[in-house]
């Protein structure tokens, strides 16, 4: 038998010859022309298996699953497939509770996460630990919620929910570590007013002023003059509180629901937390009253950014108005609003689902060459109403308040806008909702309010009924309420919160004359 394997090399072609099994040559050719020289590429291959394809039906493959613990504690679940995990606690805790205490206790308690407890030594113990499961930790708190997160291996899940039931439950609180988070607080203050993108101060005023004094109106971040008052015995009368079962969720996205709820029942049900022997405190359960206002702050934002391309001096403003909660109806239409009215920035590299298309771009931004920045937000707490933003230059209010009853107020070629605004959060929806730590939150924050969640098959289905008439009643709706205004930097050619209001209340959104860009 020939046990020859030769070559030969013939133009882009190579020949190969190899003995087969009876001893023949088995003679095969990779080419150019192709080894099958008559099959087309759209055709399948003799002899190779015919594919299997998922099918894709519009829904999640996987429901989610809730159990509530004896203690009154929600373990709630959403299976994903993957070798890595998200799990986390979520607390109905926020600094819209902080009416009783000194405001700032959130932004503590945010910095102190996964510090030293009764298990963990330090903070570097509770990172190794997690490096072996490949896992990583962060907490954040917003105005109604704290959020305690790991995402690691799913074969860790033993270990990542006795450390977050430490981390929640048996915090610390060592001095040294109290006079770190003074520290770092002070330093996120002073940053705050230094940094060139002014977002986050504009956020806190205009809740501020919508909100004046109650609930989400009052501070996210420590106020300078709480930062020594604020010490371990005021943390504990806080956290006896609030941090209780039955205001907790612990929430897992790629787990099977068994395992967590058995992990829950060992490290969460009958668990004595730190604070045990502190007589807690009645739990505020004020409901968030609209009262619309203006903050304004003077500021000097000529060196704002210097360097080889500066930013302009800028004036920011932000105007709210009332909506609705997340939990009633007219949440979606006002979604498919904020889509609609859209912005952004004056310039942006374009490209499909930029929302170059938007009323804000379109009639603002196209048409105002001295608008900076032009943004519809849309903020919304479970038992209060939102607020949307303008973020522009000095002469912005002008134009803003100019256009904004003709932006919202429909003509033609609605139904276009309106189809490709309902296209658009769909999209956004189940974009952010591939991702992971996104679905966790999703499902943390749903079943924290409302005891449930809503898959995104019926809220895509919720978008698609959103008719033009509905878009219009939440419109009218909005513009009859108070607005709240905030400002920041040159405001000399602001006009009067009065002057704003009656602009806002008009048929045609107009200033009085002394405003005019053109007298």
């Amino acid at each position: 038998l020939s046990i020859a394997v030769w070559m030969q090399f013939k133009g882009s072609g190579v020949c190969f010859l190899f003995p087969n099994r009876f001893g023949t040559a088995a003679y095969r050719k990779y080419s150019s022309g192709g080894g099958y020289p008559n099959i087309s590429l759209s055709s399948p291959l003799p002899g190779i298996p015919k594919p299997v394809f998922a099918s894709v039906d519009g829904q999640e493959k996987y429901e989610t699953r809730i159990t509530t613990l004896e203690n009154g504690l929600k373990v709630a679940s959403q299976n994903k497939f993957g070798q890595f995990c998200t799990v986390g606690i979520l607390v109905n805790s926020g600094s819209r509770h902080e009416a009783k205490y000194p405001s700032g206790i959130a932004h503590f308690l945010e910095k102190l996460a996964f510090s030293s407890t009764a298990q963990y030594g330090s903070k570097d113990e509770i990172l190794l630990t997690l490096e072996k499961h490949g896992g990583i930790c962060d907490c954040q708190t917003s105005r109604d919620t704290t959020m305690y997160a790991v995402s690691a291996e799913v074969k860790g899940l033993d270990t990542v929910v006795s450390l977050l039931a430490d981390a929640v439950l048996q915090p610390r609180l060592l001095d040294e570590e109290m006079e770190m988070t003074r520290m770092a607080i002070r330093f996120e203050l002073e940053d705050l007013n230094l940094r060139p993108d002014p977002e986050p101060l504009l956020t806190e005023m205009i809740h501020a002023a919508a909100y004046r004094g109650n609930t989400v109106g009052l501070p996210r971040f420590c106020p300078p003059h709480n930062v020594d008052k604020i010490d371990k015995a005021v943390l504990h009368g806080y956290l006896s509180g609030y941090y209780r079962p039955e205001r907790m969720v612990l929430a897992g996205v790629g787990v099977e629901h068994e395992r967590l709820v058995a992990y829950a029942r060992r490290y969460l049900l009958g668990v004595r937390p730190v604070w045990a022997d502190v007589t807690p405190v009645a739990v505020d359960r004020s409901v968030a009253q609209y009262t619309g206002g203006i903050v304004k702050m003077e500021k000097d934002m000529s060196d704002v950014s210097l360097g080889p391309t500066p930013i302009p001096e800028l004036t920011h403003i932000m105007i709210g108005l009332e909506t609705c909660s997340f939990l009633e109806d007219d949440f979606i239409p006002l979604a498919v609003l904020n889509m609609m009215m859209g912005g952004g920035g004056s310039f942006s590299a374009g490209g499909p689902g930029k929302g170059m298309f938007t009323r804000l771009y379109l009639n603002v931004l196209n048409r105002h060459h001295w608008m900076y920045n032009a943004t519809s937000y849309h903020h919304s707490y479970e038992d209060n109403h939102g607020t949307r933003r303008c973020a522009a230059w000095t002469r912005a209010l002008l134009v803003f308040v100019l256009k904004f009853i003709d932006i919202v107020l429909f003509g033609g070629g609605v139904q276009m806008e309106l189809e490709r605004a309902k296209t658009q959060l769909k999209s956004m929806l189940m974009m952010n909702l591939e991702a992971r730590p996104v679905i966790f939150e999703d499902v943390g924050r749903q079943v924290l309010s409302t005891g449930k969640r809503k898959l995104p098959h019926e809220l895509c289905a919720l978008i698609s009924e959103v008719k033009a008439d509905d878009i219009k009643r939440v419109t009218a709706k909005m513009l009859r309420s108070k607005p709240a205004v905030a400002a920041l930097g040159d405001l000399t050619e602001l006009p009067s919160y009065e002057h704003i209001q009656a602009a806002l209340s008009s048929k045609d959104g107009r200033l009085p004359r002394t405003y005019r860009l053109f007298r």
